[in-house]
C-alpha cells in the first residue's frame, strides 16, 4: 500500500494542478491494474510482458499476497518487498523535492 500511495504522492507532487494530477494518476494506475495479475493472470502473460509487469508495485504486492497465503518461505517474498520499498522511497523523495501546488 505504501508503494502505491507513494506513486500517487509523486503524481500529486509533480503535477501543477489537480486536473493534471488526476489525469496522470489514471494513466498510471489503469495499466498497473490490468497488468498486475489482478485482472489478467500473470502466469499466462508473455514473458516480455511479465518482465514489464514485474517493475509495477501492484504486481509485487500481489506476488507477496500469493506467497503469504501459500506459506512460501521468506526467500520468495524478499525481492517483492525490496522492490516496493525502493519504489516508495524514490517516489516520496521526488514528490517532496518537486512539490508544486499552491
Amino acid at each position: 500500500m505504501l508503494s502505491m500511495f507513494s506513486i500517487g504522492l509523486l503524481v500529486g507532487g509533480i503535477a501543477p494542478n489537480i486536473k493534471i494530477a488526476s489525469a496522470a494518476a489514471s494513466l498510471l494506475y489503469f495499466p498497473m491494474l490490468i497488468f498486475s495479475g489482478a485482472t489478467l493472470p500473470y502466469e499466462v502473460m508473455p514473458v516480455a510482458l511479465q518482465k514489464v509487469a514485474d517493475i509495477l508495485p501492484l504486481t509485487q504486492g500481489i506476488k507477496l499476497l500469493k506467497a503469504t497465503s501459500l506459506g512460501l518461505p521468506i526467500d520468495s517474498v524478499f525481492i517483492p518487498v525490496v522492490v516496493m520499498i525502493v519504489i516508495a522511497v524514490i517516489c516520496i523523495t521526488v514528490s517532496l523535492r518537486f512539490f508544486k501546488w499552491e
